[in-house]
């Protein structure tokens, strides 16, 4: 079971760092929109972070939990169209 967890847990980090990577700000600057984009990575980024801090606790299930909540925010950033993702691949699900 713990090969099985760290091996989920490698996946979703790579996922959301990826997804960080791939995703570009979609809104004109100045708008609504465009702060919200802002707070959509910014909540991305501080899951990835704290993944990264739980794993190096080795806290797995919470890492875990922070990659995936963090790839959430990217994926619903890129559903609601406040980032411009790649549309092939196994990032997005959009």
């Amino acid at each position: 079971m713990t090969a099985d967890l760290e091996e989920k847990t490698d996946r979703y980090e790579d996922l959301l760092a990826e997804a960080l990577e791939a995703a570009e700000i979609a809104p004109q600057e100045g708008t609504p929109l465009h702060d919200a984009a802002l707070e959509y990575e910014e909540m991305a980024r501080s899951y990835l972070e704290d993944g990264r801090h739980f794993r190096e606790d080795d806290d797995l299930v919470n890492a875990l939990a922070s990659f995936s909540y963090g790839h959430g925010w990217m994926d619903a950033g890129a559903r609601i169209g406040v980032f411009e993702v790649p549309t092939e691949g196994h990032l997005f699900t959009v």
